[in-house]
This record gives C-alpha cells, sequence and structure tokens, in this order.
C-alpha cells in the first residue's frame, strides 16, 4: 500500500510539473486591471496567443475559431489583407476594432500585433488588453522599469524594445504606441 502512495504522490507532482502556469484554461482568463467586470467582453493578448471572452487560443489555433472569438467580442472585421512576401512566408491579417491585427499563416494563428486607433478607425465592442501592466500609451520610464526589459537600438522601425523574449512593441511620443508577439510581417 505505502508503494501505491509513493506512486500516486510521484504521477500527481509529474501531472502538476506539465502545466507551465502561464495560460490558464478558458474561463480563468486574467481580467484587465482595475475594470473586473470585463469578462465575456474583453480581449487579452498574451506572449503565446490570446482570450476572446471566455475562450483562449495559443499560437497554432484555427483561423475561423479565432476570428469567431475575436468578433464575439470586438464586432466584425475592418478588414482583410493578405502579403505573400512576408520573410516568415505569406501572411493574412484580419484587422479588428480598436487597432488589434490577427496575424495567420497556413490557416493558422501566428501572431497578433496592437497598435494605438487611428481616425477613422471603428470602436471596439469589447476591450481589448495586453495580459500585464503594459498596454498601449503606458508611459516609457514605466515601460523601462519593467524587469525584462531591453531597447532595440538599431531598429530601422522606430523606438523599438522587447519585454523578455516574446512580446515587443514600439514607441511613440514617449509611450507605448503598439505591442506584438508571434510572428509578423515587419520588413527590417
Amino acid at each position: 500500500m505505502a508503494m501505491r502512495g509513493v506512486l500516486l504522490g510521484l504521477a500527481a507532482l509529474a501531472l502538476a510539473a506539465c502545466d507551465s502556469g502561464e495560460v490558464p484554461p478558458p474561463g480563468q482568463e486574467p481580467l484587465r486591471p482595475g475594470n473586473p467586470d470585463a469578462g465575456e467582453q474583453q480581449v487579452v493578448l498574451r506572449a503565446d496567443g490570446l482570450a476572446a471572452g471566455p475562450e483562449a487560443f495559443y499560437f497554432a489555433a484555427g483561423r475561423m475559431e479565432v476570428e469567431t472569438a475575436l468578433s464575439s467580442v470586438l464586432g466584425a472585421p475592418s478588414g482583410t489583407t493578405e502579403n505573400a512576401e512576408c520573410g516568415a512566408g505569406p501572411m493574412q491579417f484580419t484587422d479588428y476594432p480598436g487597432g488589434l491585427t490577427a496575424n495567420f499563416q497556413g490557416g493558422t494563428l501566428v501572431g497578433w500585433n496592437w497598435r494605438m486607433p487611428q481616425d477613422g478607425d471603428p470602436v471596439p465592442a469589447g476591450e481589448i488588453a495586453a495580459a500585464g501592466d503594459v498596454q498601449l500609451a503606458t508611459p516609457r520610464a514605466e515601460v523601462e522599469a519593467i524587469g525584462g526589459f531591453v531597447a532595440i537600438p538599431d531598429s530601422t522601425l522606430g523606438e523599438e524594445f522587447a519585454l523578455g523574449d516574446r512580446v515587443g512593441g514600439f514607441f511613440d511620443a514617449d509611450a507605448v504606441s503598439m505591442l506584438y508577439a508571434g510572428t509578423q510581417c515587419f520588413f527590417r
């Protein structure tokens, strides 16, 4: 009996070790700080994918499922484009109200970028937030004080930075103007 208890304990530890702890199961996604009531009407952008309402998607999730979930929270896409000349190969992009673009390749989600809304952009039905403390318009000084911040001094795209090894962004006028993760079609 004692051996059975040891084996059960080891099995439980092995299962716990398999959980990366980075992405909670759907329905348990963290909400934007300061807005605990957003719930079903929020898109949370993560280093390894995104959550739209109660559904979470890693990069490699199917395009149709991701687009359906994003549309249910933000509203209908404001446009779609394709670029066959991206460094990673041909990519497709679906733009949503609020400055969010979902990047697809071969029918799967491969990245996202979120920029400050511009004049004429549709207003999203729900909210968009990045996981963590850095959001659009976060002041440069706050971002630079975060562990894992690295300036990318030789970027040909503008004042670019990285937060760890999976999220990047740009500053404009000393505040965050864009955040991105996953595969992008930036020409450097």
